[in-house]
C-alpha cells in the first residue's frame, strides 16, 4: 500500500470514561501520551475545555509541560489554546518556557472558539482588558514568539522571557471557511476540526480555500491538516458499533452563531447560559472506522482528496483500553505499510 507520505498524530481530550473520574482521565492521557511517544505518531496535542464534566483539559498548557516530561520524542502541543480569552503576551510567555524546556518538540495551536459554556467565557475574560479581534491578538502572539514587536507597537521593547532556542511551531484549528482564509493570511499552518464540525461539505470548502488563498497570498508555512474521528477495531464490524455510538451535537443561536458541544447536556446549558433562543441538533459523526487496513485505506483517500500533509486522529471511545487499542492498531498497520513501501537493499527501483 501506497501511504503516500502520510503523517499520523493524537488529539487527546482527556475524556471521563464510564465509572473515573478526573485524575483517572489524566492517567488515561499520560498513558496514551507514552504509548503513542513509542508508536508512529509524529505529536500529541490535548484540548481546551472549560465548565465540562465530561473532558479535563481546561488547561493544556500545564499538561503539557507534565507530558513533556513524560515523553521523548514525540512533540506534545495545544490543540488548542483558545487565545481569546487571554493575553498573547502570557500565552508567548507559557510557551517559550515549554519550548525551552523541549525545544523542537512544542506546538502551539490556536482556536477560535470559546471552549467553554458563557459563563466560563465571562470567568476567563474579566482579566482582559479591552475588546480586540482573534486576528490582532494572532498578530501581537506572532511578535512576542518572534522576539520583536514592531516599530509602532505601544509595548515595543517588551519581550516574552525567556527566549528558546526554538519557539514553539504556531497553529491554527477551525472548523469554518473563515477560519481557513485567516490561516492563509497569516501564512500559517491550518487544522480543520471535523470531529467538532461534521459536516463535510465545510471541509471540502475550508481546505480548499486554504489552499487556494494561501498560494495567492505569498510566502508563508503552508501545511495542511485535517482532525478527524477515527475509530479503529480488529474487525468491520466492531469498529462500526463504536462509530455509531458517536454523535455531533451542534448549537444554533438566534444571532447566528453555531457551536459544537460535547453532549446534549453541555448544549442545553450553552443554550440556557447564552440568554438566546436556540435550537440543538443531533447528528451521526462522520468517523472514519474499519478494520485497520481499511481504515487506513479511507485515510489515505481523504489525504489524496484534500491534498494535507497530515491527519489528527480522534477517538472518542468510551473506554479507555479499546480507545488505546484503536490508536495502536492504527500505529501499526501505518508502520506495517510503510516498510512495505521500502524497497529493500540492492533491490532495483524503476
Amino acid at each position: 500500500m501506497n501511504t503516500n507520505g502520510l503523517t499520523l498524530s493524537i488529539l487527546d481530550q482527556s475524556p471521563v470514561h464510564q465509572g473515573d473520574d478526573a485524575a483517572q482521565a489524566f492517567q488515561h492521557t499520560i498513558e496514551l501520551a507514552a504509548k503513542a511517544d513509542g508508536w508512529v505518531y509524529h505529536r500529541y496535542w490535548v484540548a481546551e475545555h472549560h465548565g465540562s464534566d465530561r473532558v479535563m483539559g481546561s488547561s493544556p498548557e500545564v499538561l503539557i509541560s507534565h507530558l513533556l516530561a513524560k515523553t521523548s520524542r514525540i512533540r506534545v502541543g495545544s490543540g488548542g489554546v483558545m487565545l481569546q480569552h487571554y493575553s498573547p503576551y502570557k500565552v508567548a510567555e507559557n510557551f517559550n518556557v515549554l519550548a525551552s524546556l523541549a525545544p523542537g518538540r512544542v506546538d502551539l495551536g490556536i482556536g477560535r472558539g470559546p471552549g467553554g459554556v458563557p459563563q466560563s467565557t465571562k470567568a476567563l475574560q474579566q482579566a482582559e482588558a479591552g475588546e480586540r479581534s482573534i486576528g490582532d491578538k494572532i498578530t501581537e502572539l506572532r511578535n512576542f514568539l518572534g522576539g520583536e514587536l514592531p516599530e509602532d507597537h505601544p509595548l515595543r521593547g517588551l519581550m516574552a522571557s525567556p527566549q528558546p532556542p526554538q519557539a514553539a511551531d504556531l497553529y491554527l484549528l477551525g472548523t469554518t471557511v473563515s477560519s481557513a482564509e485567516m490561516a492563509a493570511e497569516f501564512g500559517m499552518p491550518y487544522v480543520f476540526a471535523l470531529f467538532l464540525n461534521g459536516d463535510q461539505e465545510v471541509m471540502t470548502k475550508a481546505m480548499k480555500t486554504y489552499h487556494d488563498r494561501f498560494d495567492a497570498a505569498g510566502p508563508g508555512c503552508k501545511r495542511a491538516m485535517l482532525a478527524l474521528p477515527v475509530v479503529v477495531a480488529e474487525s468491520a464490524d466492531e469498529a462500526a458499533a463504536y462509530a455509531a455510538e458517536i454523535k455531533v451535537v451542534r448549537i444554533s443561536l438566534e444571532s447566528g452563531r453555531t457551536l459544537t458541544a460535547g453532549n446534549l447536556e453541555s448544549a442545553e446549558r450553552f443554550g440556557k447560559q447564552s440568554g438566546e433562543k436556540f435550537e440543538i441538533n443531533v447528528t451521526d459523526a462522520p468517523v472514519v472506522h474499519g478494520s485497520p487496513e481499511i481504515a487506513l485505506k479511507k485515510l489515505l483517500d481523504i489525504q489524496r482528496l484534500h491534498n494535507v500533509e497530515e491527519i489528527i486522529a480522534v477517538t472518542a471511545i468510551d473506554d479507555f483500553q479499546k480507545r488505546l487499542r484503536s490508536y495502536e492498531l492504527l500505529s501499526d498497520v501505518l508502520t506495517e505499510a510503510n516498510k512495505a513501501s521500502i524497497p529493500d537493499q540492492g533491490q532495483e527501483v524503476t
